[in-house]
């Protein structure tokens, strides 16, 4: 548990931020397709079907942080609190 805590804090904001929206969003759709859209109930309205198109579009967004994350990552060259000078030499 610990282990997933210090990752957890060792990521980016960007990259936690991104993975934090995919969790909700996946939560949700979960939830709907279990508790809505199979069990026998009252009918879905408008308002929870356009709840699950936005989910559906928090996924692709957070994975498009998350995605911006590791690039940004990847193509950094000096640590962020290192100056223009500190990172010329």
């Amino acid at each position: 548990m610990r282990a997933l805590i210090d990752s957890w804090h060792a990521m980016s904001r960007q990259r936690r931020t991104g993975w934090t929206i995919i969790v909700i969003s996946v939560a949700y759709i979960l939830y709907f397709l279990k508790a809505r859209l199979f069990a026998i109930g009252p009918e879905i309205s408008r308002k929870e079907w356009f709840y699950v198109i936005v989910m559906l579009g928090g996924i692709i967004l957070g994975t498009i942080n998350v995605r911006m994350a590791e690039m940004r990552e990847r193509n950094q060259k000096a640590m962020p609190l290192v100056g223009k000078e500190a990172a010329k030499k």
